[in-house]
């Protein structure tokens, strides 16, 4: 049975994501229609746009991440990073060796750098096993050389 709260995460970080891909998307399309560069130059920098806007939505609404933003943030960009170098290869490829339609080529791309990216800022930047374990194990630090009586335990005279 597939973990619905996987899914659910998932559904909510292509939701999340799809204002940063509208901020992509009108970056691709100003600076292909007027001349400024090509479609893979940029889409990545619409892709550079849209990590600026998915952090703080991401952060806050699909991790609820409570972690400090000095050490979530950078794991972020390097993901972002990773992702608009992906998004650059695959449209190259796409438009020039393909030749597919730019816009055609750019819904391809979003959908593998969506799955990429989400899989890794799941796996490293917002891991909440990672969280969890840090808690669990400063729980148990707190916990060490305690001794929590149990019923067969004399009682102190």
């Amino acid at each position: 049975m597939p973990d619905l709260r996987a899914a659910r995460r998932f559904a909510v970080y292509a939701g999340v994501g799809a204002m940063g891909t509208a901020a992509q998307y009108a970056v691709l399309i100003a600076m292909v229609r007027t001349g400024w560069a090509s479609p893979a130059l940029s889409s990545m920098a619409g892709a550079s746009v849209g990590a600026i806007v998915n952090y703080g939505l991401n952060r806050r609404i699909t991790f609820r991440s409570n972690s400090n933003p000095l050490s979530t943030a950078p794991k972020f960009a390097i993901i972002a990073l990773l992702g608009v170098l992906t998004n650059g290869v695959c449209m190259k490829f796409f438009v020039n060796s393909l030749g597919l339609n730019y816009l055609i080529a750019q819904l391809v791309t979003t959908a593998l750098v969506l799955g990429l990216t989400y899989l890794l800022n799941s796996m490293w930047t917002f891991n909440e096993q990672e969280r969890g374990s840090a808690a669990a194990s400063g729980a148990s630090i707190a916990t060490q050389g305690t001794k929590v009586p149990s019923s067969g335990d004399a009682s102190p005279s």
